[in-house]
């Protein structure tokens, strides 16, 4: 009886804290302005390369994930403007013993989600492995094992397709770095149950003319055309082109359907097209902000002449420019504001779905003590090959969520006083990086600041004492603000806090945002590890 009891609590928790996740408003972006307008972007933070699907009542959206873990974050709204994540498909990624190692720029790049026969399915692609499929009857989850479609070296942005006669088709893109091509998309045939490529494929458009970095193809079947929606023109200035033909090998006409215009949404591309249940035409797409990652933008869309047009097109040439303001989708219903969750508390189990690691974790990095209402890291020893923080792959990190907002920890540290140089803290993440910690050494505990420029490439830290701390427990924070400028504080009592250093310029990491987050490590081995418990992460306005 005792045993069941505790499996049933076990569950209860499980179902509170997804419950719990799923209720939350940002003290630092809404999109919904609460009068049947929104703004954009309806994801103020890196989740790029989005793609979404309707089922019933109910959107889904996911995107890249590339190194982090868990990969693949699915979110979930009602109307498109309030959203919610929900799960990750990945926990772990796969080969499991590549991704133990941080593998910066690697792993899930752009991806697609359909609903077949009754289950979500997700493709995704790792450039450097190949094309895998894992499926779900419940975007919630469980997800399946992957399975690898298509093996190969610089395979991306895959999307599936189910024809009329049951024909399954793959379309995907090719990884310059990798293929040693690119600007090109091809068409290959899949065995019925689109677990596996069947032939070589055919390319059915070359961008390299007009349409250079041609990728992130999208494919849909309307009114006897099919239609292949693809960014091109690269990251941060491209534009959106939709290609269609009666035959699914082409030949294709093509079509800009989006670009800049003269919005200040630079390369408004990659994405979506949606419908609601009333009928409305939707496209969810990518802005590049820099330091802040790719965002999400939500732009209506309508059909000319079976042509998509995207966003505002204010002169009737078939090519809209994106909206900054706009009337909310109508899905029959009113739902009320929700945001992805960001500041966590940690009284429950599991870990928040918004935090992900820079590698696949192990059991002894963490412990989420719900009794105590903390996370605990323990320290974990420097990898020998680790130049920086950048290649430790136990950095429990977190997106950007807006253009300005404030980010504050409390933490007690309790490290083994046998050894020295464990080190803990809040850090701002990318190629560059900068964080405040509590180190210990022989004489006592320390306040740290240190920051690394281009850590990438193996640059030491330049790391500075700034006070012995007054006793163990510490409030941490950064305070970001427009442009990314970072300011890095500290408080002995959460009410007086310290500035230390120059504002620090946040940076991209590879291929994603800037990211924030907390670390626990040490520089020698240890038959004992110590700790710092957090006792809880907060997401703010700017003070």
């Amino acid at each position: 009886m005792k045993f069941i009891q505790a499996v049933f609590f076990a569950i209860l928790l499980i179902i509170c804290g997804r419950a719990n996740a799923q209720i939350n408003i940002s003290r630092v972006w809404v999109s919904d302005q609460g009068n049947g307008t929104y703004k954009n972007p309806v994801l103020n933070a890196d989740y790029s390369d989005p793609d979404a699907i309707r089922v019933g009542d109910d959107f889904y959206l996911i995107s890249s994930s590339f190194e982090d873990v868990p990969g693949l974050p699915i979110l979930h709204s009602k109307d498109l403007v309030n959203w919610q994540i929900i799960d990750h498909a990945l926990q772990r990624q796969i080969p499991l013993d590549f991704f133990s190692k941080v593998q910066h720029g690697m792993g899930v790049w752009a991806p697609a989600i359909r609903f077949h026969n009754g289950e979500f399915y997700i493709y995704y692609p790792d450039p450097d492995f190949g094309i895998y499929l894992t499926k779900a009857k419940n975007p919630a989850g469980p997800w399946s094992e992957p399975v690898l479609v298509e093996g190969g070296s610089g395979l991306i942005d895959p999307c599936p397709l189910w024809d009329e006669d049951g024909s399954a088709y793959l379309v995907h893109a090719y990884a310059g770095s990798r293929a040693g091509i690119k600007s090109l998309v091809v068409v290959k045939k899949m065995n019925s149950s689109g677990t596996k490529v069947l032939d070589q494929g055919k390319i059915v458009y070359d961008g390299h003319e007009l349409d250079p970095t041609i990728e992130g193809p999208k494919i849909y079947k309307r009114n006897g055309y099919y239609y292949i929606f693809a960014p091109a023109g690269g990251v941060s200035t491209g534009w959106q082109l939709v290609l269609r033909s009666k035959n699914i090998y082409g030949p294709y006409e093509r079509k800009v359907v989006m670009d800049q215009g003269k919005s200040d949404v630079n390369g408004p591309h990659q994405g979506a097209w949606v419908n609601t249940q009333t009928g409305e035409d939707w496209f969810l797409h990518f802005q590049d902000k820099g330091a802040y990652g790719r965002v999400v933008h939500l732009q209506p869309m309508k059909w000319v002449n079976n042509w998509p047009v995207i966003g505002i097109d204010a002169n009737g040439d078939g090519k809209g420019e994106p909206v900054a303001v706009y009337k909310k989708p109508n899905v029959g219903k009113t739902y009320p504001t929700n945001t992805p969750a960001e500041s966590d508390e940690f009284n429950g189990t599991p870990l928040g779905l918004q935090w992900q690691w820079m590698a696949n974790p192990k059991a002894t990095w963490y412990f989420l003590n719900s009794a105590a209402g903390c996370l605990r890291l323990y320290s974990q020893k420097i990898p020998d090959s680790a130049q920086n923080l950048w290649a430790v792959p136990n950095v429990l990190q977190q997106k950007f969520p807006a253009e300005q907002f404030t980010a504050t920890t409390k933490l007690t540290f309790s490290p083994n006083t046998k050894i020295e140089n464990e080190k803990t803290g809040l850090a701002v993440m990318g190629l560059s990086y900068a964080n405040i910690a509590l180190k210990n050494k022989k004489d006592g505990i320390y306040i740290v600041y240190s920051v690394c420029k281009d850590a990438e490439h193996g640059s030491k830290e330049d790391e500075k004492i700034i006070a012995q701390a007054q006793n163990t427990t510490v409030y941490l924070r950064v305070s970001v603000r427009a442009g990314a400028k970072c300011t890095f504080s500290y408080s002995f009592d959460g009410l007086n806090f310290t500035e230390v250093g120059e504002s620090f310029q946040a940076e991209p990491g590879k291929w994603i945002g800037a990211k924030v987050g907390l670390f626990c490590t040490r520089e020698s081995q240890t038959n004992d590890s110590g700790y710092a418990d957090f006792d809880w992460f907060r997401v703010e306005p700017v003070r």
